[in-house]
């Protein structure tokens, strides 16, 4: 019995074809090496990851029904002697599949919890986002670290988070800024408790590094880099054009937009 063919039994269904599969798990496998490419969170892939983990559950389920079959006394196992085969290559496959999800599940989290209040501003000023306005700390007379966390309860697009990484993200910031208030934040000024400070045209919010370096393939005829303002640059230009092929190392500002487009894949 071929490997493919043991791996396709797992997948029923149109949507669940073994090519479906397979282009599935090279989309996640690029995915994953992209999201540990770069400082930023990249778009949450939600039907990927939605396909991804139903079959995973489906093929849990389908290891479960072989082990009942092979430890069953009343099913000779000369009957079907690659049972014990199928059992292992099913499991190996999955332990595969299982490493890829947690890797980049915590790849995700350890973003998320270091720029947490970037991306929760981030969400917050989306155009399709429509939130009230948090009052400025000068009319607070009991301004606390809390209160410079935006209410996301009516957030419609959390790209480019998942709305389970929205939720964590809101409770980590109020635990931390929490933590912040009742350790040493409560003894500041009331104008100096926020945490979205940014007076003096210095921001306390840092974001991710967009000016880092990668290595990128391009997977079309031409994409051209795009030099964004900056360094005595005033307006967006273009620069050298990338080549099918080509692999470069670019600045992730320069290329982004290609990568989200499909036209580069990280390496």
């Amino acid at each position: 019995m071929d490997i493919d063919d043991i791996l396709a039994s797992v997948d029923r269904g149109d949507v669940s074809t073994p090519e479906s599969a397979g282009l599935d798990h090279q989309l996640l496998t690029r995915f994953w090496v992209a999201e540990r490419g770069v400082s930023e969170l990249l778009p949450w892939p939600g039907p990927l990851m939605e396909r991804m983990m139903e079959r995973v559950k489906r093929q849990i389920e389908s290891i479960e029904d072989l082990a009942a079959s092979s430890a069953d006394p009343t099913t000779p196992t000369t009957h079907n002697p690659t049972l014990n085969l199928k059992l292992s290559i099913l499991q190996t496959d999955l332990s595969r599949t299982q490493y890829l999800l947690r890797s980049l599940l915590r790849q995700r989290l350890s973003k998320l919890t270091k720029h947490s209040m970037h991306y929760l501003l981030l969400i917050a000023s989306a155009p399709s986002n429509s939130l009230p306005q948090s009052t400025p700390s000068s009319q607070h007379q009991h301004q606390q670290p809390e209160d410079s966390i935006p209410d996301l309860t009516s957030v419609t697009d959390p790209s480019p988070l998942s709305p389970q990484e929205v939720s964590f993200l809101h409770a980590h910031q109020s635990l931390l800024a929490g933590h912040f208030g009742a350790s040493f934040l409560s003894s500041f000024p009331p104008q100096l408790r926020r945490l979205d400070d940014n007076a003096g045209g210095t921001s306390m919010v840092q974001g991710p590094e967009l000016r880092e370096v990668v290595f990128v393939r391009c997977l079309v005829e031409e994409v051209m880099v795009v030099v964004p303002p900056g360094d005595g640059i005033e307006e967006e230009q273009f620069g050298t054009a990338m080549r099918m092929g080509d692999v470069w190392a670019v600045r992730w500002e320069g290329i982004r937009n290609a990568w989200v487009r499909g036209e580069v894949e990280l390496l």
